[in-house]
């Protein structure tokens, strides 16, 4: 019984390493769809209104964002953002930085940069009926 625990155990090791080998398995998150920045996201942060943000998905990282209006913390300025690594950069409409979020799972987390703690999340869609 040992014996076949073992063969089992070096087996199962050496098709993990193969599929690291050849870059993942069929169905492994390297075939996952590529996730994007781009879409409608609620910026939220405390003692304000939510408000809807559209993020167009640019070049690079980068690209445009429309916000709804009343957005707190000047985010009703948001007109670009930049992604560089785990790391979200809202700009304003002169170009100057206004918030910095931080991935968090399927969300972002920061601050803007006048304090106030944001964050960004995608809107829950009902179903349809």
């Amino acid at each position: 019984m040992r014996d076949r625990m073992r063969q089992f155990a070096v087996g199962a090791l050496l098709l993990m390493l193969a599929g690291c080998a050849s870059g993942g398995f069929p169905g492994s998150a390297n075939d996952a769809p590529k996730w994007t920045i781009g879409g409608r996201w609620i910026l939220a942060a405390p003692n304000a209104p939510p408000c809807g943000m559209e993020f167009s998905e640019g070049d690079s990282g980068k690209g445009s964002v429309k916000p709804d209006g009343g957005c707190p913390a000047s985010f009703y300025r948001s007109r670009r953002w930049i992604f560089d690594q785990s790391t979200l950069t809202v700009l304003d409409d002169t170009g100057a930085a206004i918030g910095q979020l931080t991935l968090d799972g399927g969300q972002f987390q920061g601050k803007a940069f006048t304090g106030t703690p944001i964050s960004l999340t995608r809107p829950i869609i009902p179903p349809e009926q």
